[in-house]
């Protein structure tokens, strides 16, 4: 007779596995061997750090060095300024590249040859333009948001990049460095330098800069990169007349007046900035610019995340960069009532009037529901800033119809009665969604139930309803009343042979999944248990 297992060593060896399927590791700045580098200097090196907690679709930082520097020593710069943290908190993945290979040196970054200031030209900028492109597609990272920092080389970087590639960066933000297109006067391959620059000396009007920034991208007409200038006035590596000429460039590039939008003096780091602010036509701060008074090359507010983050938005969700979505032609758009679909079922809801917009809001899209019961109502109610959001209006589900996404919620807009369950098929009437995310619409009826103890239980939203029970059976659906949930992820019920009721979330954190498992020891434990006590 096979000796069942003890308790103690089915407890212990479900202990094991739970602390085991425990996360180990903690993010760190980690070097990539091969990023698919192309037609570009090989001496250039990628490193990145990606979060423990990546957010979906998450957004991208550049950081680049400073002259004689590297990835850890930037990483370092942007762990003291608080960006790291920052990347902890919001889930954006930074990379860091390295202008030379470990084990070799080499002094700054190119942005003076004719390769780098050139759209795809072969330079250092379009191997970092490839590290972008590797990260999106390594990750599922968001094109539609990355960013670009650096200090000193990486700050005239920072620049180049925002001229070069235009089409990659939505914003930059940039300490103690130069004008896009200034290093390339005097400048020295062999140990990239510009003199002339880095003394001041470079000069040209505004509309000459601008034709620089547009000749490195010829014949493009698109979107223009914000961005933001740090510098101190007593600069004796970079001089401060950079800055002056930064601004006159990028005035120019972004199309705004000559005078700033606002003037102020802020206190930051202990230190007395003058901030000079440009807004763009549809109100948005494109052009942010901070001179320390008696502040050297070294800046007290090297990456420092307090102004930064906010600037690029990177405190923000969203899957459209802030700019982009604030300052979309379609932004405004009120929002239309729901229509019912021809044919539908009485479990359509009739869509509510939209809601005014205010400036800046982002329409919805189409979603559709059943194919027997209509379609749903059509959203497309903009949620601008400031301005009250749409109705919605869902119509009735059929079987196996999917429910339409629909646009940005309306602010308690009605909602259906509940999915309408064809003969024959299993639907799980989810209810329509009520009103937005923060409105509180009443769900429908729904679950399902799967027999012969299967799992039982329908998927719930935040206050959703899921079936309370499955009932036995030979595998037929049937439709359970809904109980109400709390806020969550999808529920599941499940009723086993021996009777052991375990309820897991579907998503739930290693510390739920752990007591999932451990309560399944437990179950087993009770099972043999139960044989010993058979076998006497």
């Amino acid at each position: 007779m096979n000796r069942p297992f003890s308790v103690p060593c089915v407890l212990w060896l479900f202990t094991m596995a739970w602390l085991g399927a425990s996360p180990a590791r903690a993010a760190s700045l980690q070097q990539v061997s091969s990023w698919g580098a192309s037609g570009v200097p090989s001496y250039v090196a990628m490193y990145i750090y990606v979060p423990d907690k990546v957010a979906a679709n998450p957004p991208i930082l550049v950081v680049a060095h400073y002259c004689t520097g590297d990835a850890a020593g930037m990483f370092s710069q942007a762990k003291t300024g608080g960006i790291v943290a920052a990347s902890d908190q919001y889930g954006f993945i930074m990379i860091f590249p390295q202008n030379h290979l470990p084990g070799t040196t080499r002094n700054c970054w190119d942005v003076g040859s004719p390769a780098s200031l050139t759209h795809d030209g072969g330079g250092d900028t379009q191997a970092i333009a490839q590290m972008v492109k590797y990260t999106i597609n390594q990750y599922k990272a968001n094109p539609n948001r990355v960013y670009v920092t650096g200090s000193s080389s990486g700050a005239m970087m920072t620049q180049a990049l925002l001229a070069v590639y235009p089409d990659v960066f939505k914003a930059g933000t940039e300490f103690s460095g130069v004008p896009a297109g200034c290093w390339a006067d005097g400048y020295a391959s062999s140990n990239q330098w510009s003199g002339n620059c880095a003394d001041g000396k470079t000069n040209y009007t505004a509309a000459q800069w601008g034709d620089k920034v547009r000749a490195m991208y010829s014949g493009y007409s698109g979107f223009r990169p914000r961005i933001q200038l740090w510098h101190g006035d007593a600069d004796t590596t970079i001089n401060p007349n950079n800055f002056t000429e930064a601004i006159e460039e990028w005035t120019n590039v972004l199309a705004l007046s000559t005078n700033p939008t606002s003037t102020t003096t802020v206190s930051l780091s202990g230190k007395t900035w003058t901030r000079q602010s440009w807004q763009n036509d549809c109100g948005f701060t494109v052009l942010d610019a901070w001179l320390e008074k008696g502040g050297t090359h070294n800046i007290d507010a090297n990456q420092n995340a307090q102004y930064t983050i906010p600037f690029f938005g990177l405190d923000k969700p969203g899957d459209v960069d802030p700019q982009v979505a604030a300052c979309s032609p379609d932004a405004g758009a009120p929002g239309t009532g729901g229509v019912s679909g021809s044919g539908g079922g009485s479990a359509g809801g009739a869509g509510s009037a939209g809601g005014a917009t205010g400036s800046g809001g982002a329409g919805g899209t189409d979603g559709s529901l059943g194919a027997n019961d209509g379609s749903a109502g059509r959203d497309t109610a903009g949620a601008g800033t400031g301005g009250a959001a749409g109705g919605r209006s869902d119509g009735a589900q059929s079987a196996g119809g999917g429910s339409g996404t629909g646009g940005s919620g309306g602010t308690g807009g009605d909602v259906g009665s509940g999915g309408v369950q064809s003969s024959g098929g299993s639907a799980s009437g989810s209810g329509g969604g009520g009103g937005s995310a923060s409105g509180s619409g009443r769900n429908g009826s729904g679950g399902m139930t799967i027999g012969s103890g299967g799992a039982a239980g329908g998927a719930a939203g935040s206050g959703g309803s899921f079936g309370s029970g499955g009932s036995g059976g030979s595998g037929g659906a049937s439709q359970a009343s809904g109980g109400n949930v709390g806020s969550g992820g999808a529920a599941v019920e499940s009723s086993g042979a021996n009777g052991c009721t375990c309820a897991l979330g579907a998503r739930s954190s290693p510390v739920r999944g752990g007591a999932g498992i451990f309560a399944l020891g437990l179950a087993l434990a009770s099972l043999a248990r139960r044989r010993r006590r058979s076998s006497h």
